[in-house]
C-alpha cells in the first residue's frame, strides 16, 4: 500500500489545525464581552471600514496629505479584487457550518472561504496605512483582531485567515513597491 501523497497530507495537516484552533477558540466563544469585541471587529473589517475610516483621518493629521488616504484606498481596492473576484473563485472553498445562534448581527458572506479577504485587507492596511506612521502598532493590534474575529465568529477556518494574512504580506510588498510612500 502506498503512503499519502504530499497534497493529501498537506490537506490533513490543515485540517488537524483547524480542528485544533477552533476548539480552543470554543473555550471562549459566548463571553458577552469578548463577543462583542468580536463581532463588531468582524463588521468594521468589512469592505475595509475600519481601514478607510483610519486613513481618512489620519490623512487629516498635519504629517499627512489627502494623497496618502487616496493611496490606501486604492491599493486595498485592489487587494479587494483581486482576492474576492480572483482567489476567492479560483478556490471555492466551503465556509464552517452555519450552525449555532449567534450572539450578535454578522454578515453572512456568500464567497468562497479561502482565503481570508478580513485577514488579507488587514495585513495590507497594517503594511501601507502604518508605513512610515508611528501609530503602526496600533494598527497592527486592530488587524490582528479584524483578523481573529473572522474565525471566532465562524465564517472562516482559522487556515483562511493565516493564508489570507500571508497573501496579505504579499500584496502590500508589491503595493509598497509600485506605489512608494508619498514624501
Amino acid at each position: 500500500m502506498s503512503s499519502p501523497s504530499l497534497l493529501t497530507q498537506a490537506a490533513r495537516a490543515v485540517a488537524r489545525f483547524d480542528e485544533a484552533v477552533e476548539r480552543r477558540l470554543d473555550r471562549w466563544r459566548g463571553n458577552p464581552r469578548l463577543d462583542r469585541v468580536m463581532y463588531t471587529a468582524s463588521e468594521l473589517g468589512d469592505f475595509s471600514l475600519v481601514w478607510h475610516a483610519i486613513s481618512a483621518a489620519r490623512s487629516l493629521a498635519p504629517d499627512r496629505r489627502p494623497v496618502h488616504a487616496v493611496r490606501v484606498a486604492t491599493i486595498l481596492g485592489c487587494e479587494s479584487l483581486l482576492v474576492n473576484q480572483g482567489v476567492k473563485r479560483l478556490v471555492g472553498r466551503r465556509r464552517p457550518p452555519w450552525e449555532q445562534e449567534r450572539p450578535h448581527r454578522v454578515r453572512r458572506p456568500l464567497t468562497s472561504s479561502f482565503p481570508s479577504g478580513h485577514a488579507s485587507s488587514a495585513a495590507v492596511a497594517v503594511l501601507v496605512l502604518g508605513e512610515k506612521d508611528p501609530l503602526w502598532p496600533l494598527y497592527a493590534v486592530v488587524g490582528a483582531t479584524v483578523a481573529a474575529s473572522r474565525v471566532y465568529v465562524k465564517v472562516h477556518h482559522p487556515s483562511d485567515v493565516v493564508a489570507g494574512a500571508l497573501l496579505g504580506v504579499g500584496i502590500a510588498a508589491v503595493a509598497r513597491r509600485l506605489w512608494p510612500f508619498p514624501e
